[in-house]
Protein backbone atom coordinates (compact mmCIF):
# COMPACT_ATOMS: atom_id res chain seq x y z
CA UNK A 1 0.00 0.00 0.00
CA UNK A 2 3.47 2.40 0.82
CA UNK A 3 4.58 1.49 -2.76
CA UNK A 4 1.18 2.40 -4.43
CA UNK A 5 0.78 5.74 -2.50
CA UNK A 6 4.40 6.36 -4.03
CA UNK A 7 3.33 5.56 -7.10
CA UNK A 8 0.35 7.59 -7.58
CA UNK A 9 2.84 11.07 -6.10
CA UNK A 10 5.08 10.00 -8.92
CA UNK A 11 2.48 9.94 -11.80
CA UNK A 12 0.98 12.95 -10.56
CA UNK A 13 3.54 14.76 -10.59
CA UNK A 14 5.15 13.58 -13.57
CA UNK A 15 1.54 14.35 -15.10
CA UNK A 16 1.68 17.94 -13.76
CA UNK A 17 5.05 18.81 -15.04
CA UNK A 18 4.37 16.81 -18.36
CA UNK A 19 1.43 19.20 -19.27
CA UNK A 20 3.76 22.51 -18.20
CA UNK A 21 6.43 21.83 -20.32
CA UNK A 22 3.92 21.21 -22.64
CA UNK A 23 1.89 24.35 -22.34
CA UNK A 24 4.98 26.04 -22.64
CA UNK A 25 6.03 24.60 -25.67
CA UNK A 26 2.67 25.19 -27.40
CA UNK A 27 2.89 28.95 -26.04
CA UNK A 28 6.15 29.14 -27.81
CA UNK A 29 5.12 27.68 -30.92
CA UNK A 30 1.94 30.37 -30.95
CA UNK A 31 3.57 33.29 -30.89
CA UNK A 32 4.69 33.58 -34.46
CA UNK A 33 1.89 32.95 -35.53
CA UNK A 34 -0.15 35.37 -33.52
CA UNK A 35 2.78 38.54 -34.53
CA UNK A 36 2.75 37.35 -37.89
CA UNK A 37 -1.15 38.85 -37.60
CA UNK A 38 -0.38 41.56 -36.12
CA UNK A 39 1.23 44.69 -38.66
CA UNK A 40 4.24 45.58 -38.60
CA UNK A 41 5.87 48.38 -37.44
CA UNK A 42 6.40 49.61 -40.89
CA UNK A 43 2.99 48.57 -41.60
CA UNK A 44 1.54 51.01 -38.95
CA UNK A 45 3.88 53.96 -39.60
CA UNK A 46 2.58 53.96 -43.51
CA UNK A 47 -0.86 55.10 -42.16
CA UNK A 48 0.09 57.09 -39.34
CA UNK A 49 0.35 60.74 -39.25
CA UNK A 50 3.90 62.69 -39.81
CA UNK A 51 5.24 65.56 -37.62
CA UNK A 52 7.13 67.98 -39.63
CA UNK A 53 9.24 70.36 -38.23
CA UNK A 54 8.96 74.14 -40.68
CA UNK A 55 10.74 75.90 -38.36
CA UNK A 56 14.35 76.23 -40.38
CA UNK A 57 11.97 76.24 -43.73
CA UNK A 58 13.27 79.16 -45.92
CA UNK A 59 10.97 81.07 -48.42
CA UNK A 60 11.31 79.14 -51.93
CA UNK A 61 12.36 76.37 -49.99
CA UNK A 62 10.64 72.69 -50.63
CA UNK A 63 10.66 69.70 -48.30
CA UNK A 64 9.74 66.45 -49.08
CA UNK A 65 8.47 63.89 -46.29
CA UNK A 66 6.87 60.93 -46.55
CA UNK A 67 3.57 59.70 -45.71
CA UNK A 68 1.54 56.80 -47.14
CA UNK A 69 4.24 56.03 -48.62
CA UNK A 70 3.47 59.04 -50.63
CA UNK A 71 5.99 61.72 -51.17
CA UNK A 72 4.33 65.30 -49.78
CA UNK A 73 5.55 68.52 -50.55
CA UNK A 74 5.67 71.37 -47.41
CA UNK A 75 7.20 74.38 -49.42
CA UNK A 76 7.39 78.13 -48.00
CA UNK A 77 6.01 80.72 -50.68
CA UNK A 78 7.59 83.87 -50.65
CA UNK A 79 5.20 87.16 -50.69
CA UNK A 80 5.41 87.74 -53.98
CA UNK A 81 4.61 83.90 -54.67
CA UNK A 82 1.69 84.58 -52.63
CA UNK A 83 0.79 87.68 -54.55
CA UNK A 84 1.21 86.20 -58.26
CA UNK A 85 -0.72 83.27 -57.17
CA UNK A 86 -3.78 85.19 -58.64
CA UNK A 87 -2.59 86.37 -61.74
CA UNK A 88 -3.09 82.89 -63.20
CA UNK A 89 -6.86 82.32 -62.98
CA UNK A 90 -7.65 82.89 -66.42
CA UNK A 91 -4.92 79.51 -67.03
CA UNK A 92 -5.29 77.39 -64.86
CA UNK A 93 -8.67 74.49 -65.05
CA UNK A 94 -9.40 74.40 -60.95
CA UNK A 95 -8.16 78.02 -60.05
CA UNK A 96 -10.64 78.53 -56.89
CA UNK A 97 -10.23 74.59 -55.84
CA UNK A 98 -14.22 73.84 -56.35
CA UNK A 99 -13.38 70.60 -57.00
CA UNK A 100 -13.37 67.61 -53.79
CA UNK A 101 -10.33 66.19 -53.54
CA UNK A 102 -9.30 68.62 -51.05
CA UNK A 103 -10.44 69.99 -47.80
CA UNK A 104 -12.47 72.72 -46.99
CA UNK A 105 -9.76 74.78 -45.53
CA UNK A 106 -7.37 74.49 -48.72
CA UNK A 107 -10.21 75.90 -50.63
CA UNK A 108 -8.98 78.99 -51.10
CA UNK A 109 -6.17 81.26 -53.73
CA UNK A 110 -3.30 79.84 -51.97
CA UNK A 111 -4.89 76.18 -51.19
CA UNK A 112 -3.53 76.17 -47.67
CA UNK A 113 -4.43 77.09 -43.87
CA UNK A 114 -1.27 79.56 -44.20
CA UNK A 115 -0.97 81.73 -47.40
CA UNK A 116 2.65 80.88 -46.75
CA UNK A 117 2.71 77.31 -45.87
CA UNK A 118 1.85 74.95 -48.69
CA UNK A 119 1.18 71.12 -48.20
CA UNK A 120 0.47 69.18 -51.13
CA UNK A 121 0.72 65.11 -52.15
CA UNK A 122 4.01 65.06 -54.74
CA UNK A 123 1.92 62.65 -57.25
CA UNK A 124 0.26 64.27 -60.28
CA UNK A 125 -3.43 63.15 -60.51
CA UNK A 126 -3.27 62.28 -64.50
CA UNK A 127 -1.21 58.69 -63.43
CA UNK A 128 0.37 58.80 -60.33
CA UNK A 129 3.82 60.23 -61.26
CA UNK A 130 6.24 62.25 -59.24
CA UNK A 131 6.33 65.74 -60.53
CA UNK A 132 9.77 68.20 -60.82
CA UNK A 133 9.57 71.41 -58.60
CA UNK A 134 10.48 74.22 -60.90
CA UNK A 135 10.23 77.02 -58.27
CA UNK A 136 12.24 79.54 -61.38
CA UNK A 137 12.77 77.95 -64.94
CA UNK A 138 10.06 77.58 -67.14
CA UNK A 139 9.76 73.91 -68.00
CA UNK A 140 10.61 73.57 -72.16
CA UNK A 141 6.70 73.07 -73.93
CA UNK A 142 5.64 75.72 -71.29
CA UNK A 143 4.49 78.78 -73.67
CA UNK A 144 1.95 80.33 -70.71
CA UNK A 145 2.69 82.71 -68.22
CA UNK A 146 5.11 80.83 -65.26
CA UNK A 147 5.94 82.08 -61.87
CA UNK A 148 7.40 78.29 -60.61
CA UNK A 149 5.55 74.97 -60.05
CA UNK A 150 5.71 71.80 -61.03
CA UNK A 151 6.17 70.11 -63.94
CA UNK A 152 5.31 66.30 -64.45
CA UNK A 153 7.71 64.90 -67.19
CA UNK A 154 5.78 61.87 -67.88
CA UNK A 155 3.29 63.69 -69.39
CA UNK A 156 3.79 66.83 -69.48
CA UNK A 157 1.12 68.31 -66.82
CA UNK A 158 2.29 71.80 -65.56
CA UNK A 159 1.03 72.85 -61.69
CA UNK A 160 1.34 76.17 -60.17
CA UNK A 161 2.99 76.94 -56.61
CA UNK A 162 -0.36 76.15 -55.18
CA UNK A 163 -0.64 73.13 -56.85
CA UNK A 164 -2.88 74.00 -59.13
CA UNK A 165 -3.38 72.49 -62.75
CA UNK A 166 -3.24 74.38 -65.90
CA UNK A 167 -5.88 74.24 -68.81
CA UNK A 168 -5.10 71.95 -72.11
CA UNK A 169 -2.74 69.34 -69.59
CA UNK A 170 -3.29 65.92 -69.49
CA UNK A 171 -3.88 65.63 -65.72
CA UNK A 172 -7.67 66.49 -64.62
CA UNK A 173 -7.60 67.93 -61.24
CA UNK A 174 -5.18 70.01 -58.46
CA UNK A 175 -2.77 68.62 -56.74
CA UNK A 176 -4.40 66.88 -53.80
CA UNK A 177 -3.92 68.58 -50.41
CA UNK A 178 -3.44 65.98 -47.53
CA UNK A 179 -5.34 66.09 -44.17
CA UNK A 180 -3.02 68.31 -42.17
CA UNK A 181 -3.38 71.23 -39.34
CA UNK A 182 -0.57 72.91 -37.42
CA UNK A 183 0.58 72.03 -33.97
CA UNK A 184 2.17 75.21 -33.55
CA UNK A 185 3.85 78.19 -35.52
CA UNK A 186 6.70 75.56 -36.21
CA UNK A 187 5.23 72.17 -36.47
CA UNK A 188 2.69 70.44 -39.23
CA UNK A 189 1.23 67.49 -38.38
CA UNK A 190 0.16 65.80 -41.56
CA UNK A 191 -2.34 63.13 -42.07
CA UNK A 192 -4.42 64.15 -39.58
CA UNK A 193 -7.45 67.29 -39.30
CA UNK A 194 -7.50 69.59 -35.77
CA UNK A 195 -9.73 67.62 -33.69
CA UNK A 196 -9.75 64.34 -35.23
CA UNK A 197 -7.57 62.47 -32.73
Amino acid sequence: MNQDGADTSRRRFLTAATTVVGGVGAAFLAVPFISYWRPSAKAMAAGAPVEVDISQLEPGQLINVSWRGNPVWVFRRTEETVENLERLADQLRDPDSEQTQQPEYARNLHRSIKPDVMVLVGLCTHLGCSPLFRPDSRPQGMEREWFGGFFCPCHGSFFDLAGRVYTGVPAPLNLEVPPHYFIDDDTVLIGEEEGAA
